[in-house]
């Protein structure tokens, strides 16, 4: 595990805080006055161009292909998914009256009670709740199974915007 002090140096190219730090905790008044010192002392006569080499930032690629939301909503709303053949009636039931509400581009219904159906756990990705906080879009959610939640022993709700 490395200190925030030689994280920080070795992002910039410094490795040579890191001994002085060491030696900080020995002496410490001596120590913060060196410390001081190299780090606010005056660059040594380098371009520009050269400064800006060194702390040139690598971008890794799973990050330089990751669209962020407005480049989301410019992207076509994938059709509504397929409903499973494994669903049980509760599940099923569940499926239907979100599909009918929400026209999610991907949900997930499943019992979670062992099978008695007291209990379900809902993923579910919709344009609808775009602009909404969390507790509202699970409000939706709530507003929109009506009697049945009252059934329940409870309900887990995952919300999210494509």
């Amino acid at each position: 595990m490395i200190c925030r002090a030689c994280l920080r140096a070795s992002r910039t190219g410094l490795r040579s805080e890191a001994p002085q730090r060491l030696a900080s905790l020995q002496t410490p008044s001596r120590a913060l006055s060196s410390l001081a010192s190299t780090r606010f002392a005056a660059p040594a006569a380098t371009s520009t161009s050269a400064l800006l080499q060194q702390r040139t930032v690598q971008i890794p690629a799973r990050l330089a292909s990751r669209t962020y939301s407005s480049a989301a909503s410019e992207q076509p709303v994938s059709a509504i998914p397929e409903k499973p053949e494994d669903l049980d009636e509760g599940e099923a039931q569940v499926w239907d009256i979100l599909v009918r509400e929400f026209a999610p581009t991907n949900l997930v219904v499943r019992d979670i009670s062992g099978g008695c159906g007291s209990m379900y756990g809902v993923d579910i990705c919709s344009e609808k709740f775009r602009g909404l906080n969390m507790l509202k879009q699970q409000r939706l959610v709530n507003a929109a199974l009506g009697e049945l939640v009252k059934q329940w022993h409870g309900i887990q709700i995952k919300t999210s915007v494509p």
